[in-house]
């Protein structure tokens, strides 16, 4: 309706228990996305084999992830526990500018971890490889070229607005100004047809190379397993991500094309809130797909696990009481600790024997 304003009130023609449905979605949407990319951002920082070039990469679309939770999957929350943007124009701009900008950076990231992947298997350009300036150089380029991209509807060419729904903002594709027109032309054509086509080619290059050549003149047969299982991780990734963002892509392009066409508000609000899913399925892939990553990451937890319950123990049961013989040559112990965890290869976990069950010329402790 002309006379409905989104930031006074709820849509009328919709109940008010839809919102709270959209509403109760978004908290468990932005709670997975914000707790399991938080994971994946602490365990690359705390295990230094995952501190590779290619996982610099994924950190960074983690990164991204968690942004645009944090911001856009909150304020979206709010919003729809209300019906309304109660919070004012300006927080629907920085909705509308937090999930498009750090939206555009997943995708580019995406598109740089599948270049960096036909470069590793095909080696087209001999034996270079993605060192960590490298991927340094493209995290630079990826977060730049978003923001030079995504920054100008707050600028006056063209604008961030609510959507039909009202509890969510996003460029504007609904009006038919040649200024809006000639954004939108421009922003999809770098910022979403550009990395969709690296995508494209850097996997079609590498099948094509497969079916012509043998393993000996690309690696993806002779090459170790962890690259390949990082070679799969990717791919799942791209098409996850593609599966979330193309039916919004393919409504926005819709309603540009045709601004005067009539849709159901909560029909056309399904494809911006099914994009933001994106956020989740990402590091659900790095834990299931990748086990480097997914030993990391238990570990870290079986470590703050064992923490915890020591830190719980009771100070006595902890302490050593040691005593001198009359020779005063060794000292024996009274109370030991009942088990002790120690790691071996992978993951597995034994328990050392206590002192008492040590042979008599091991039943000894070196003053600390």
């Amino acid at each position: 309706p002309g006379r409905w304003d989104p930031f006074r009130r709820p849509l009328d023609s919709i109940q008010p228990w839809h919102f709270r449905l959209l509403a109760a979605v978004m908290l468990v949407v932005t709670s997975l996305s914000l707790a399991e990319n938080l994971a994946v951002i602490l365990v690359t920082f705390k295990f230094k084999q995952l501190r590779q070039p290619v996982n610099y990469v994924i950190v960074n679309l983690s990164v991204a992830d968690f942004l645009v939770s944090l911001t856009g999957g909150t304020i979206s929350f709010l919003a729809n526990l209300k019906g309304y943007f109660y919070m004012g124009y300006w927080a629907c701009v920085l909705e509308g500018f937090a999930v498009t900008f750090f939206g555009i950076v997943a995708l580019w990231s995406l598109a740089l971890l599948a270049f960096e992947r036909y470069i590793v298997i095909c080696r087209p350009l001999g034996n270079m490889r993605l060192k960590g300036k490298h991927a340094a150089l493209g995290i630079a380029f990826v977060w730049t070229f978003s923001f030079i991209w995504t920054i100008p509807p707050t600028m006056g060419w063209s604008s961030y607005t609510t959507s039909k729904i009202g509890t969510t903002c996003e460029p504007n594709w609904y009006s038919g100004a040649y200024t809006d027109h000639t954004y939108i032309i421009a922003f999809f054509t770098t910022c979403f047809i550009v990395p969709l086509l690296v995508i494209l080619v850097s996997y079609g290059k590498l099948m094509q190379k497969l079916r012509k050549v043998s393993d000996t003149q690309c690696r993806l047969g002779t090459t170790r397993k962890p690259e390949r299982q990082v070679t799969r991780m990717v791919v799942v990734m791209i098409i996850a991500f593609l599966i979330c963002w193309m039916p919004y892509a393919a409504f926005s392009i819709l309603v540009t094309a045709y601004p005067s066409i009539e849709l159901d508000p909560r029909l056309a609000a399904i494809p911006a809130f099914f994009s933001k899913t994106a956020t989740v399925y990402n590091p659900i892939i790095y834990v299931f797909m990748n086990k480097q990553f997914r030993r990391c990451l238990v570990e870290m937890f079986s470590c703050s696990a064992i923490e915890t319950a020591e830190s719980n123990m009771n100070p006595t049961s902890e302490r050593a009481m040691l005593t001198q013989d009359k020779r005063g040559s060794e000292l024996s112990i009274m109370a030991v600790c009942s088990t002790v965890s120690k790691r071996k290869t992978g993951d597995e976990h034994t328990n050392c024997p206590s002192f008492a069950q040590l042979a008599a010329s091991e039943n000894k402790i070196w003053p600390m």
